[in-house]
């Protein structure tokens, strides 16, 4: 009985740990309204991947990026080139402001949702060819079309050369982590 009581209440603890949280967030965006509502994504849980690598969220809502041992960044991309920023300096980049050797980085990165449209993301860490190795994901990825989901972009990132590191640090906001006990 006991046994069971505790992987009850282990599986009840990831549930909230993956549940979207409330966020105070003076944020970058002064055109969109914030809800409030932050999903937290964990760059290295599990290796080279973002966990989730598929946020759907709000307008107004923000995603945080929480980075683990190695150095990862986030990079907005486009689905058809998923290793390269975005052209013009448009689109987020965090830099590579969080390498840790255990535990979580200090810091975290936030962006606003700005719109439903689907945004794509990777890490654009060259050693050990993360974009390339499946580190990529998604905001609001549109479900009804098969042919330009996750796992179609993740695709085109294996057969990629290699990753573009953005020029400049852009498009959110590096804050101090909010939850650095948080277990990740």
């Amino acid at each position: 009985m006991l046994a069971k009581s505790i992987v009850l209440l282990s599986a009840f603890a990831g549930l909230i740990a993956a549940m979207p949280t409330p966020t105070e967030h003076t944020g970058p965006s002064g055109t969109v309204p914030l809800t409030g509502v932050t999903h937290t994504v964990v760059a290295g849980r599990g290796g080279l991947r973002f966990d989730p690598d598929n946020v759907v969220a709000e307008v107004g809502d923000v995603v945080e990026w929480h980075f683990l041992p190695r150095n990862h960044a986030v990079a907005q991309s486009s689905f058809a080139n998923p290793c390269t920023p975005l052209a013009n300096s448009t689109g987020f980049y965090s830099g590579f402001n969080f390498a840790v050797q255990e535990g979580q980085a200090e810091n975290v990165f936030q962006v606003v949702v700005e719109d439903g449209r689907p945004t794509w993301y990777y890490c654009p860490q060259l050693n050990g060819a993360h974009c390339q190795n499946g580190m990529v994901g998604v905001i609001n990825q549109n479900f009804d079309s098969p042919d330009f989901d996750l796992r179609a972009h993740r695709r085109l990132a294996a057969l990629t050369g290699v990753s573009v590191i953005p020029a400049i640090q852009q498009g959110g906001e590096v804050v101090e982590n909010p939850n650095p006990l948080s277990g990740f």
